[in-house]
């Protein structure tokens, strides 16, 4: 899950380097934690938040794959 929403973040922004995404293993679900540079945050949630549902879409659908639930936080 880290690795598929590393992948997007790094194929959306201007700064792919600056892309890090954090894994935090809860009781119930795991948070990833996607941080990019301030000036990428536009290309990342898109507007009216598409680009950022569609991320979490997709990462829910590859946690499934696996019989785990994900929650998707991006952080400025």
């Amino acid at each position: 899950m880290k690795e598929v929403l590393e992948v997007l973040a790094k194929s959306l922004v201007d700064n792919p380097d600056e892309v890090s995404v954090t894994e935090i293993e809860g009781e119930y679900e795991t948070v990833l934690e996607l941080r990019v540079a301030d000036g990428d945050m536009g290309k990342v949630i898109g507007k009216q938040g598409r680009i950022a549902k569609a991320i979490r879409t997709v990462v829910k659908a590859a946690a499934n794959r696996e019989n785990k639930r994900a929650v998707v936080e991006i952080i400025g």
